[in-house]
Order: C-alpha cells, then sequence, then structure tokens
C-alpha cells in the first residue's frame, strides 16, 4: 500500500499541509542572495565552522546522512544560513519548516515520508513543536522509523514503516524550552555567539559586493559597529545606508554617508534605536534611574512586558546601560552620560542587592 494511503485517516477536505521550501526557491528575496552557500564564505563563529566542517566531510566521505543537527542563539546569527550551508555540503537537498506550522502528528508524518535519501530537513523554532508531535519524531531521528495510527476508537491499529535516511537540522532561540528527550537526540549541537566588530565589518563588505554597492573601508566598519553583533542586522543596516547615499549622496559608502544614514534612520553611534532610547530616557528623566519595576516600564514606553524583557532589554544589558535588580531596572552611570544627562550621585553606586540571607 503506497505511503500516502496510509496517511490519509491523517487528512481532512480542509488540511493545509505545512509549508516546505526549497532553497532555490528563496533566491529572488536579497536576504537568502546574501547569505553564503559554503562554510568557507560563512564569516565568524570559528569553532562552530571547524567541528561542523568535520562531521560533515565524513558525512560526504560515507556518502551517509549527518547526524542530527541542533543550533541555538538569538535571532539574526545565521542558523537557518547554516540549514542550508549544510544541505550544500553535503549535496542534497533542503526542505524548510518551523515547529509552530507542525500541528499534528499526520503533519510530521507526511513531510517525513515525502524526503529522499540523505535530504535535509530544517525545523526553525523547533521548541515550539507540539508535545504529540515531538514523540512521533523521537523514533524518526533514532530508528528511521515512524509509527502511523489507522482509524479510531477499539478498531484503531498502528503501524510502523521505514523511512529514508535523512539529517534533521533544528533551531530554537530559546534552549531551555526544548525537553531533555528531544536535545539528546542530536548528534551536534552548538550555540551561535554575537560576532565581533571585525567579523561584521567582513560581512558587510561582503554583502556590498554581492549587491553591488561602493563601499569603503570606514563606512563598512561604521555600520559593523552599530549592528548589535548580528549579521541580519548588519546587512538591513547597509540596504539602508545604500538607499541614502544613492539619494543623498554620491552612491559611495564612505563613514561620512554611514554615519548620516545611520543617524537618520534612527541608529545611534553604539546601535540602539529609538525605543531602545526611549526606554533609558524614561528611566533617568521619569523615575530618577530607578530602581522601577517591569510593568511600569513597559506601560512608559507602551510596549508589553515581554517585548521588553525579551527583546529590548538584552541588548541594553549587554552594552551596560541597564541592570535588572531585585527591586526593578536601574539606568547605569554609563546611560546617563550616553544620553548626555547628568547622573546623581546614586546612580554612581552599585545598586543594592538583596539576597536570601538579608
Amino acid at each position: 500500500m503506497p505511503r500516502d494511503e496510509l496517511l490519509e485517516p491523517f487528512s481532512t477536505a480542509d488540511d493545509i499541509e505545512p509549508p516546505l521550501l526549497a532553497d532555490d526557491d528563496r533566491s529572488s528575496l536579497d536576504e537568502s542572495k546574501l547569505r553564503p552557500k559554503s562554510l568557507e564564505e560563512f564569516v565568524g563563529q570559528r569553532e562552530l565552522k571547524e567541528r561542523l566542517g568535520i562531521i560533515l566531510e565524513a558525512a560526504s566521505k560515507r556518502e551517509q546522512a549527518s547526524d542530527h543537527l541542533l543550533f541555538a542563539g538569538p535571532p539574526g546569527l545565521g542558523k537557518t544560513t547554516l540549514a542550508g550551508i549544510v544541505a550544500n555540503e553535503l549535496g542534497a537537498h533542503l526542505h524548510i519548516t518551523s515547529g509552530p506550522a507542525i500541528e499534528r502528528a499526520g503533519d510530521l508524518a507526511s513531510i517525513l515520508t515525502k524526503l529522499d535519501s540523505g535530504d535535509v530537513l530544517f525545523i526553525d523554532e523547533i521548541h515550539r513543536l507540539p508535545r504529540v508531535v515531538e514523540e512521533v519524531l523521537y523514533p524518526a531521528m533514532e530508528d528511521l522509523q515512524l509509527d502511523v495510527m489507522l482509524g479510531k476508537g477499539p478498531a484503531a491499529r498502528s503501524i510502523r514503516f521505514d523511512l529514508e535516511p535523512f539529517t534533521l537540522v533544528g533551531a530554537t532561540t530559546r534552549t531551555g524550552l526544548i525537553t531533555g528527550p528531544l536535545r539528546d537526540r542530536f548528534g551536534f549541537s552548538f550555540r551561535l555567539d554575537y560576532y565581533s566588530a571585525d567579523d561584521l565589518e567582513r560581512i558587510v563588505v561582503r554583502a556590498a559586493d554581492v549587491l553591488g554597492v561602493d563601499i569603503e573601508p570606514a563606512g563598512a566598519a561604521e555600520i559593523a559597529c552599530r549592528s548589535r553583533g548580528t549579521p541580519r542586522i548588519a546587512n538591513r543596516l547597509l540596504r539602508r545606508v545604500r538607499d541614502f547615499a544613492e539619494v543623498r549622496g554620491r552612491g559611495v559608502i564612505d563613514q561620512e554617508a554611514a554615519a548620516d544614514g545611520l543617524a537618520l534612520f534612527g541608529i545611534d553611534e553604539r546601535g540602539l534605536d529609538k525605543v531602545d532610547r526611549i526606554l533609558l530616557s524614561n528611566l533617568c528623566e521619569r523615575f530618577g534611574g530607578g530602581p522601577v519595576g517591569l510593568s511600569t516600564v513597559a506601560i512608559s514606553i507602551g510596549e508589553p512586558t515581554e517585548t521588553v524583557e525579551e527583546v529590548i532589554e538584552p541588548f541594553l544589558i549587554q552594552q551596560g546601560l541597564l541592570i535588572r535588580t531585585p527591586r526593578g531596572r536601574v539606568a547605569t552611570a554609563a546611560a546617563w552620560q550616553h544620553l548626555g544627562f547628568s547622573a546623581p550621585e546614586s546612580s554612581l553606586v552599585a545598586p543594592e542587592v538583596t539576597t536570601l540571607f538579608d
């Protein structure tokens, strides 16, 4: 019996198969054009490149599918790009989907049964897979076996059939939300770090070459230092500065054009945008530098608490502009100085930290 017929009980007339997007189908997008296609072109993450290169080369020599791979880290550091590189290095076809798109076990079964030998399946935000789907994925990863339930009630029966060898590449921004059994089934896992200014400068120069943009080293360095250590942001800022240079400049991105263009789009010399500065400004001007509770900070800038805590604050903390304490958020002396305000004496003293024994 064909596999599609075995999967029929999972399907209804209203079902929509989770989107599978081949790498070639994304070539029209700017972001896809800027993505490196091989480990040699990939800039930064030296340890990751060395270890991943050994794994992929060994798999190619054996003419086998690679071990399953898990990439973790903040958005924009290259997890999706690495999935495409894995497929290219193995000479395999890449299928892309995401955890939230796979709602039922039948959705995952439909995807897995269409994979050819050696194919690479990339699941973005894999930590958001439903638990029932995750249980189906375990035997598929370990034994290349898929259990399919036919029918319901007393007449229901389970059929197990073989899958073609494949490589699963998972990406997550929340490693702590991945269950232990799923994490242990990956043969290699690595957390991507933020990029140095030198690496980002190389990325900007490469992207400018791909886009056909004339850029000087000083202009690339200016963009790199304001990119928050993230290649995705660097590429986005490059496109905005390119627009500025073409409309108001002479078409070449030098240091002056980069600085003026980024200032026009609200990115200051430390990479802070408008929302970042509003948060710090409110904390310093309205609340005397803190400590201030999370909900109060969120209300003052008109953003949900989740956005403040997970999107805005991490970069400010990394830059030493904000401190989280048990009593609330506190602006550091560096934040006052960056905004051009005079810091009160209290902000120059380390904030009080309460322990369990106080």
